[in-house]
C-alpha cells in the first residue's frame, strides 16, 4: 500500500541489521555471545560528569526548549578545549555549533551545500553516514579508495578532473572508523591546498581525537594554516567521555558553512537537553584524567586482541588510535561469510568490512567494547576454532 520514496533506495543498513539479527538469534538460543560489532562504549562517564547531569536534571526550570546552537557556556567550553588541546582559536559566536551527536551534522551538511547531481567525495571504506547524508541530498558519490598500498589515505591525484569540476564536499575521517588508521600532518596540508584549488568544502570527522595510544597525538584539521577557509571539523563527546547515548557533539570551523548548517537545523529541531549541555561543560572543563584512563584502557584492550591474534598466526596491525581493530579475513571466505562462521562457531559478533564499502571486502571490524577478560576469552575461543 505504501511505497518508499526513491531517495530511500540507495540507503541500506542491511548488513548491520543482518549481523545483529543473527547475534540476537544466538543469544535467544542460550548462547553466550561476545559482542564486538557495534562501537558503543561499555564504559561510564566520570563521576563529575554524572554529578553535573544529576544536578541540572533536578532543576525544574531545565526542561524547556534550548536553541540548537548551544548555550554560551558550552560554546565557550568547546572553544577553550580546542585552544588548549590543538592551539586552534575559535570564535564561539560564529565558528561553533552544537549538534545532537556529530552524526547529526554529518547527516545534514550535504543538504546545505549540494544540489542534485553535484558530487561528494567519500572514503571507501567509510562510516555509513558519510554516504547516506549526501545520497539523501541527491548528490552523486565518488568513492575514494583507502588501501594499504597508499597507507589508507585517498590518492588525491587519482581523482579525475571531470569529477573535481562537480565536487562540492570531501569527507575525511582520521583517526579512522573502521580502519583505525591515522593521517600525517603532511597529508592534511595537501588536503588544504587541494580543497582551495578546486573550491571543495572539507568535512573532517574527528570523533576519535582522544582515543590515542603509545604517545600518539593527532592533528586537528583546523590546526593546518588555511583550513578554516575551506573546512569544518566534527567532534563528539561520545567516545572521549563515554557519553554516546547523550548525543552531544559539535561542529567547528568555517563560519559561513556553520551558519548554513545552523539555519537548516533551526528548521529541523531544537537544541540538546539543557542538563546534557551542563554535563558536557563539566566534561570539557573538568579534570581530563578520565580521558587518559579511557585511552589507556582501550590500549590494553587493543594489545589483548593484537597480541592474541598474532600469536595464532592471524596477522593484524597495531593501531595508534580509535576503538577498533581492522583485521584481514584469515580464510578464503568473503567478509560476510567469515563473520557468520565466526559467530556460529565461537559466539563472537563482529562487522564484515563490506558493510563499509566495496574496499572493505576482505576485512572485518572488531570493536573493543568489552572488558579485558571478555576479550581474552574471545581470543581463546578463536584459538580453539581456527587453525592458521
Amino acid at each position: 500500500m505504501f511505497k518508499q520514496a526513491d531517495r530511500m533506495q540507495a540507503l541500506t543498513s542491511a548488513i548491520f541489521t543482518q549481523v545483529d539479527d543473527m547475534r540476537r538469534a544466538e543469544v535467544a538460543a542460550g548462547r553466550d555471545v561476545i559482542t564486538l560489532s557495534i562501537g558503543s562504549p561499555d564504559l561510564a562517564p566520570a563521576p563529575h560528569i554524572i554529578n553535573a547531569l544529576k544536578a541540572a536534571a533536578d532543576c525544574r526550570l531545565n526542561y524547556g526548549y534550548t536553541l540548537s546552537k548551544g548555550i554560551p557556556e558550552l560554546l565557550n567550553a568547546i572553544a577553550n578545549w580546542y585552544q588548549s588541546k590543538f592551539s586552534v582559536k575559535l570564535d564561539p559566536a560564529t565558528e561553533i555549533h552544537s549538534l545532537i551527536g556529530s552524526q547529526d551534522g554529518l547527516a545534514h551538511i550535504a543538504l546545505c551545500m549540494v544540489n542534485p547531481g553535484d558530487i561528494v567525495l567519500v572514503p571507501d571504506p567509510g562510516y555509513p553516514i558519510f554516504s547516506a547524508g549526501p545520497l539523501i541530498a541527491g548528490a552523486e558519490l565518488y568513492r575514494m579508495p583507502l588501501t594499504p598500498e597508499n597507507d589508507y589515505l585517498p590518492d588525491l591525484a587519482a581523482i579525475d578532473a571531470s569529477v573535481l569540476q562537480r565536487a562540492k564536499i570531501m569527507i575525511l575521517n582520521y583517526p579512522n572508523n573502521p580502519l583505525a588508521t591515522t593521517a600525517p600532518r603532511s597529508f592534511l596540508e595537501q588536503v588544504v591546498a587541494f580543497a582551495k584549488r578546486y573550491n571543495i568544502l572539507v568535512c573532517y570527522d574527528f570523533a576519535y581525537s582522544d582515543l590515542v595510544f603509545d604517545g600518539y597525538k593527532p592533528d586537528s584539521f583546523l590546526s593546518i594554516p588555511g583550513a578554516k577557509d575551506i573546512g569544518i571539523e566534527f567532534n563528539s563527546l561520545s567516545k572521549t567521555y563515554n557519553m554516546a547515548g547523550c548525543r552531544v557533539g559539535y561542529v567547528v570551523g568555517n563560519a559561513k558553512v556553520i551558519a548554513m548548517l545552523g539555519r537548516l537545523k533551526s528548521n529541523f529541531d531544537y537544541g540538546i537537553f539543557y542538563p546534557l549541555q551542563q554535563a558536557a561543560i563539566a566534561a570539557l572543563t573538568g579534570s581530563q584524567d578520565c580521558v587518559k584512563e579511557t585511552a589507556e584502557r582501550y590500549q590494553r584492550r587493543r594489545d589483548i586482541i593484537v597480541d592474541g591474534f598474532n600469536d595464532i598466526g592471524w596477522k593484524v596491525e597495531r593501531p595508534k588510535a580509535s576503538m577498533y581493530i581492522w583485521a584481514p579475513v584469515p580464510t578464503e571466505q568473503s567478509s560476510f561469510d567469515f563473520t557468520v562462521s565466526l559467530l556460529q562457531n565461537t559466539g563472537i559478533a563482529v562487522i564484515p568490512g563490506s558493510a563499509f564499502g566495496a574496499c572493505g571486502e576482505g576485512y572485518i571490524r572488531i570493536a573493543l567494547v568489552q572488558p579485558e577478560d571478555r576479550l581474552e576469552e574471545a581470543v581463546d575461543r578463536i584459538k580453539e576454532w581456527i587453525r592458521l
